[in-house]
């Protein structure tokens, strides 16, 4: 199984990264809805913590991404699938690219303007935007946004993934499942 990418799969390493990024955005987007429910405590801060530590662990995660496909670049697409079908997912790709970057900069965002310390697994980060109750209100309107349009993204990704593997029946799922 190589590590890198050929013309016609996916290798290990991108496929971990993948299913890395799939299982720890949901949960995230999880884990964040909960949040959103909650009213903010002494008793509930560490999870606040917790999710601005792994959502910058993901955002990290993108960025490795990013760098290993400009390493190895992906397989090209299969042959045969519609131009619309190869389009739609190239928009979706990018969409998810886009919003997987712009997430954890508006909460990062969102949180260094309220003037409280963000901490990366009790590492203290530098501060981006000073404390500013405006940029607060706009850094989390902003996460919340585009949070719920990169769900919407993800779902429609899972669909299209599962229409081509169990509809279509061509190998896009085999590509990113088990690299063949």
């Amino acid at each position: 199984m190589p590590l890198r990418n050929t013309d016609t799969t996916f290798g290990w390493l991108s496929r971990l990264i993948h299913w890395l990024m799939a299982v720890g955005l949901i949960a995230m987007l999880v884990f964040g809805t909960v949040l959103k429910t909650m009213e903010p405590s002494f008793a509930n801060l560490w999870m606040y913590d917790a999710h601005k530590s792994f959502g910058l662990l993901l955002f990290m995660l993108v960025l490795l991404r990013i760098i290993w496909h400009r390493l190895s670049p992906p397989p090209a697409p299969l042959s045969g699938v519609p131009l619309w079908q190869e389009r739609a997912a190239r928009w979706a790709h990018r969409t998810l690219y886009a919003l997987m970057i712009l997430v954890p900069l508006s909460g990062w965002i969102g949180s260094a303007a309220t003037g409280i310390s963000v901490r990366f697994f009790g590492l203290r980060l530098p501060q981006v935007v000073p404390p500013s109750a405006a940029l607060d209100t706009a850094g989390f309107a902003a996460h919340s946004l585009l949070t719920k349009l990169l769900m919407a993204v993800i779902l429609l990704h899972v669909l299209g993934a599962l229409h081509r593997g169990f509809v279509s029946r061509d190998s896009s799922l085999r590509r990113i499942t088990r690299g063949v």
